[in-house]
């Protein structure tokens, strides 16, 4: 059964019951979810092409990501106006549920010194962040071409503002929070 399907015939409808939702409609969804791979540390260290990390997170997104630029310079940080800073790529639909299955069941074991995930990285809005530090985790991408791993910031959105039912969801996709 493709993670997709499993999550709608079985998840959501155990997850109504085990809340104890009343409203279908009520019931936490994820929306998207968002990976960003900051760049301006390659980029001021001497490498002016960053196509390398944009090809590696196309690798791992299976879609291109679009570069972000400064909006304004801070001399203190050597950055200027318009310098590209970071990449972000927007999962949404199948894509979204093929990465988030390929995270919790084929990249996570392959962290190094895993831990597990901490259940204190809610936002305000009560989303989902963590990050990974090193992008070469992911099996898409080669492991000869790589020049510098570089930290991946993963946002799951999950469409209700509830705490205890967003965990409540990411836990019965079997996401690898800490005991």
């Amino acid at each position: 059964m493709s993670f997709k399907k499993n999550y709608k015939e079985k998840i959501l409808p155990s997850l109504i019951k085990e809340l104890g939702i009343k409203n279908k409609m009520e019931v936490p969804r994820i929306e998207k979810i968002v990976l960003n791979m900051w760049i301006g540390t390659f980029i001021k260290s001497g490498w002016k092409d960053y196509s390398v990390l944009k090809n590696d997170l196309a690798l791992i997104a299976w879609q291109f990501p679009v570069v972000k630029n400064a909006k304004k310079a801070i001399s203190n940080f050597k950055l200027r106006e318009w310098m590209p800073v970071w990449l972000m790529v927007t999962l949404r639909w199948d894509k979204m549920f093929y990465f988030l299955e390929k995270l919790i069941q084929v990249t996570s074991p392959r962290i190094r010194d895993f831990r597990w995930f901490s259940t204190r990285s809610f936002d305000k809005e009560w989303n989902y962040n963590f990050w990974i530090k090193e992008h070469v985790i992911f099996s898409e991408v080669p492991q000869q071409d790589i020049v510098k791993p570089h930290g991946l910031q993963i946002t799951i959105k999950i469409k209700w503002n509830n705490k205890d039912h967003n965990k409540a969801l990411l836990q019965a996709l079997e996401f690898p929070f800490t005991k």
